[in-house]
C-alpha cells in the first residue's frame, strides 16, 4: 500500500489497483482504472500517484499540478524501472540510466538545468522538494528547491565514490566508500554535520527523521546531528548505543 497525504493506493494480486481517500489527491483512480493493469510499483507525492506497469510505462493520477498529470512527458516514460517522489513532483529512472521528471518545477519537477548530467543514474533519493541522484561513477547530482538540498554545489567536490544517500525533510547525507559522510541542504535539518564530522568515520548506514540524521558506525556506535527535537540529541541514550545493528525512525 502506498499513501499520499490524504489517499491510498494498493496493488492487488492480479496487478490491478484499488484506491481510496480524498478523490482529487489520488483516492479516485476511475479515470485511469482500465490502464492500471500488471502494475509493478506505485509511488506517491503528497497529492498524486504514479504506477509503473509491467512493460515499463507509467500511469499517473491525482492532483495534476503535483505529478498527477504526466502527459507532457508521457512519450518519454518508457522502460521505467524506478520512480522517486518529492512532495509535488516525480522523477523516473529509465533502464538506460536517464531520468524523466514532471510535476511542480519548484519541487524537482523540472530537471532541465541538470538534464545533461543525469546519465547512468543508479538511484534517486528525495527530500520534501528536491531530488539527489547517485551516478554510476559515484558522483551526485541534485535539483529542486536549493534550500532543501536541490543545490549541492558547495560540496560537489566532495561527492565522489558515494555508495548511499539518505534524506531528511530538507537535507541530504551521503556515505562515501571510505565511510565518511557529506551533508548539504538545510543546516537545521541535518544539512550541516560540522560539529560531528570528526566522529563520522567508518559509517555503515544512516537513517533519518524529519529533521535529523543518525549514523551507525562500524563499531556499532551511533552519531546523530540535525534538530535536537527530532532525534539529533542522543546524549540521554548514548551509553546504551553500542553494538547497534539497525536504527528505525518515526515517520517524516
Amino acid at each position: 500500500v502506498c499513501f499520499s497525504y490524504t489517499a491510498a493506493a494498493a496493488i492487488l494480486r492480479d496487478g490491478s489497483v484499488a484506491t481510496w481517500g480524498e478523490g482529487r489527491f489520488g483516492g479516485d483512480s476511475r479515470a485511469v482504472h482500465d490502464r492500471l493493469q500488471n502494475v509493478q510499483q506505485i509511488q506517491a507525492t503528497g497529492c498524486s500517484f504514479a504506477a509503473i506497469l509491467g512493460d515499463g510505462s507509467v500511469v499517473t493520477w491525482g492532483d495534476e499540478y503535483a505529478g498527477g498529470d504526466s502527459s507532457s512527458v508521457q512519450e518519454h516514460l518508457k522502460s521505467v524501472h524506478q520512480i522517486a517522489a518529492t512532495e509535488r513532483a516525480f522523477a523516473a529512472i529509465l533502464r538506460d540510466g536517464s531520468v524523466v521528471t514532471w510535476g511542480d518545477a519548484d519541487s524537482g519537477g523540472d530537471s532541465s538545468a541538470v538534464q545533461d548530467q543525469l546519465k547512468d543514474v543508479q538511484k534517486i533519493k528525495s527530500s520534501l522538494n528536491a531530488f539527489a541522484a547517485i551516478l554510476g561513477d559515484g558522483s551526485v547530482i541534485s535539483w529542486g528547491c536549493d534550500d532543501e538540498g536541490g543545490d549541492c554545489s558547495a560540496v560537489e567536490g566532495q561527492l565522489k565514490h558515494v555508495r548511499q544517500l539518505q534524506s531528511s525533510a530538507t537535507a541530504f547525507a551521503a556515505i562515501r566508500a571510505d565511510g565518511s559522510v557529506v551533508t548539504w541542504g538545510d543546516p537545521g535539518s541535518g544539512g550541516y554535520s560540522g560539529s560531528v564530522d570528526h566522529l563520522l568515520v567508518g559509517v555503515k548506514a544512516i537513517k533519518s527523521s524529519r529533521e535529523a540524521f543518525a549514523a551507525v558506525l562500524g563499531d556499532g556506535s551511533v552519531v546523530t546531528w540535525g534538530n535536537p527535537g527530532s532525534g539529533a540529541d542522543s546524549s540521554s541514550a548514548q551509553q546504551q548505543l553500542k553494538s547497534v545493528r539497525e536504527i528505525q525512525s518515526s515517520q517524516h
